[in-house]
């Protein structure tokens, strides 16, 4: 018996030790080496991520206590920032790398997600805590500031307060000094809410503020300025609060790339073998590892893109200035998507701004040469894994075609080529009405503003490092799906509108779409080389070692709250001009879907408006049959702006004519939906939705404008503008 009891006890052991086992593997032992460029994935930004990759060093010291962090590195600045397409970011490392340069701070920047927050009240008096916040949507934290938000405003915890600002030194964040900057659009109902929020839950939780509160608004387009004026202010504030010492600003790089003396072109198929082989180890633009070692499987999302074979380009209509175009990308059963959500399209630069950007810095000649990078800060995350080649950093990694900022032109002018080259760059670097009237309105890309300053000599001088640490990370550009996830799973299609905007020089072209019209007019066989169509400009379509194959993309779904009503018989209202139409088109093809199957369905009212009807009329077609498939269930009104030459119509036109209708629809319970221009239309129509409302009912104007705002709160009135 004593003997079974021993055989008992020693196989319980064993059980428990191979439990043990089963659930560490992977984290306590039979880890991936944390050398490994993708060990943490792409983050949440897909191409535009900041994750560290580990030959970089990201991965060492991983921690995420702050107070931790700091103390391992010797920083005594941390900028955090919340962002969601990169530029909140991008402020935020300008910011980081400003303070060291001409202050002697050592800082460092970091993504909000990286981090625990329950030690934020034990950092020093010698800390100073950065915040760098976005406004997402209706005045929502950005996808990596969520647990943050949350965290700082939870009045359950421990770090509940009075509704006070409080100067108690027992305060929870008494020792806490900070800075803070947020970013917005004020065509928005919750203009900079999170910005603003976090300033006064920081204050009212004891934590003292150095400078004055920032904000920047992306509406009016003043963004960039709004954040020089707030950061040259802060600093003077700084200055005087911790007396700093100002000194000329020197670039310091924070990485050191090197060529390693090999060269690698994406239309090298050496390193196509097998999978483990050691030429795998050079990245030419794979979207991860898994990729680059052609193990193509899920889950699929912003760090691991679904390689998305596009079945049909069509062109929507054309003219000499623009043109439509709807794309339907075939995902089979890989990709899930919900009707009304957004599909992300992962990019890349084309051919001609590659080596129109390669031949101003002096690099088109080594463009396939493999670099490394050595990190000389810690703390530096880069966007990019290697080894790699300078073409595929500034072919996936770089926005190269974005704006440029007054800032950049400051800071690159010490490596000029020329003096002359130098003064200007620091001209324009310095007078705003300057860079306004000759960079700013004509949507220069810096290779174009860099060409123009040096006469078309090369900037042969500016570090690879500088440029790499300078320019916004190029990330994936967001789509409203058109079609219905009812009607059809394995199939999303999206509606875009190519456009240059003219330059007196050049045109500037769109990067995403422009790659869709690449797609469409190599798919019709016709030859990029003699294609007429004025806005074609060419990109590597095959993809990184051709695994692309010419007609594949990368791809992931964003969820969105976009949604039609969970009750099918709710009645719904959709204004939706231009490709504003693209997610109203999802709408109603589900809707006709539901009514086939025997389905009840509530009306629908549709306001779409365009030029004119013979021109970009989308889905013109289309729109009949469904009429006819729907019958009185719904009703479609255009507006046409170019038909009278004397009187523009505008959707919110059609809107008054409807109003009465409008009113009993939203007396039944119906959803509004306004998707669109954000600057100008998304606002009428609510002013003209109020106004309806208020006419209507008979109730005072101000009265309606609240009510309007409570259905935004209710989300009975949905928004997806841009």
């Amino acid at each position: 018996m004593a003997l079974l009891d021993s055989l008992d006890f020693i196989v319980l052991v064993l059980v428990g030790v191979a439990t043990l086992a089963f659930f560490t593997k992977g984290k306590l032992w039979a880890k991936e080496p944390e050398t490994d460029p993708y060990a943490g994935g792409l983050g949440s930004q897909g191409f535009g991520s900041t994750t560290s990759f580990g030959s970089f060093g990201g991965n060492s010291n991983k921690t995420r206590d702050i107070t931790k962090k700091l103390e391992q590195t010797g920083k005594n600045v941390i900028i955090f920032y919340g962002s969601q397409t990169g530029t909140a970011e991008d402020y935020a490392n300008r910011l980081s790398k400003e303070a060291t340069q001409r202050y002697g701070l050592k800082s460092m920047t970091a993504d909000l997600e990286d981090y625990d927050y329950e030690n934020l009240n034990s950092l020093g008096d010698d800390i100073v805590v950065g915040f760098v916040m976005a406004t997402y949507g209706e005045g929502e934290p950005t996808d990596n500031a969520v647990n943050f938000y949350e965290f700082i405003n939870d009045d359950s915890s421990e770090w509940a307060e009075s509704d006070e600002p409080s100067a108690d030194p027992d305060s929870p964040l008494s020792s806490l000094n900070y800075v803070i900057f947020g970013l917005g659009n004020n065509t928005y109902e919750h203009y900079n809410e999170i910005g603003r929020n976090l300033d006064k839950r920081l204050k009212k939780l004891g934590a003292k503020r150095i400078g004055d509160y920032g904000e920047g608004d992306d509406g009016q387009g003043t963004m960039e300025e709004d954040y020089l004026a707030w950061k040259d202010d802060l600093f003077s504030a700084w200055k005087e609060a911790k007396g700093l010492d100002e000194h000329e600003a020197k670039y310091e790089p924070s990485v050191k790339i090197s060529e390693t003396g090999e060269t690698a072109s994406s239309e090298d198929s050496s390193s196509v073998a097998e999978p483990d082989a050691e030429a795998m180890s050079v990245y030419l633009g794979e979207p991860n590892k898994k990729i680059l070692r052609g193990e193509i499987k899920g889950p699929y999302n912003a760090g691991n893109p679904f390689l998305a074979n596009v079945s049909e380009t069509r062109e929507l209509f054309h003219d000499p200035k623009r043109s439509c175009i709807h794309v339907e990308f075939d995902v089979g059963t890989n990709v899930k998507y919900t009707t009304g959500d957004h599909l992300a399209l992962h990019i890349q630069n084309s051919d001609e701004e590659v080596e129109r950007f390669l031949k101003v810095i002096g690099l088109w000649d080594k463009r396939h040469n493999v670099i490394k990078a050595k990190p000389i800060d810690p703390t530096y995350k880069p966007s990019f894994p290697v080894p790699t080649t300078y073409d595929t950093v500034v072919r996936y990694y770089l926005e190269i075609n974005g704006a440029v900022s007054r800032q950049l032109l400051a800071f690159i002018a010490p490596f000029a080529p020329t003096e002359t080259a130098k003064k200007e760059a620091l001209r324009l670097g310095s007078d705003k009405n300057a860079f306004a009237d000759e960079v700013a309105k004509h949507y220069t890309n810096i290779a174009h503003v860099l060409s123009k300053l040096s006469g078309g000599e090369p900037w042969t001088n500016v570090p690879f490092s500088f440029l790499v640490e300078s320019l916004p990370h190029l990330i994936p550009r967001y789509y409203s799906i058109s079609s219905s996830s009812l009607v059809d799973k394995s199939k999303i299609s999206i509606t875009a509108v190519v456009e240059s905007l003219e330059a007196p020089e050049y045109a500037i072209k769109g990067v995403a779409t422009n790659l869709l019209l690449d797609m469409k007019i190599k798919k019709d066989g016709v030859d990029p080389s003699k294609s007429k169509d004025p806005q074609a400009v060419h990109y590597e379509l095959s993809g990184p070692r051709g695994k692309f194959g010419g007609h594949k993309l990368p791809v992931h779904i964003r969820r969105s709250n976009f949604k039609l009503p969970s009750d099918p018989k709710k009645p719904i209202i959709m204004i939706g001009p231009g490709t504003g139409l693209a997610p109203f088109r999802a709408f109603v093809m589900e809707r006709a879907k539901q009514a086939e199957s025997g389905t009840d369905v509530g009306q629908q009212l549709l306001f779409f408006g365009c030029r004119n009807p013979n021109e970009d009329f989308i889905y013109k077609e289309q729109w009949a049959g469904i009429e006819k498939e729907l019958g009185d269930k719904f009703t479609m009104v255009t507006a046409f702006s170019r038909v009278d030459p004397v009187q523009k119509v505008y959707v919110q036109h059609r809107m008054q004519e409807y109003a009465k209708q409008i009113n009993d629809l939203m007396q039944q319970g119906a959803y509004f939906y306004v998707c669109g221009d954000a600057s100008r239309m998304a606002r009428e129509v609510q002013a003209t939705l109020a106004k309806i409302l208020s006419d209507q009912r008979g109730i005072p104007l101000s009265s309606a404008e609240q009510l309007v705002k409570s259905l935004k709160v209710q989300n009975v009135y949905q928004e997806d503008v841009w």
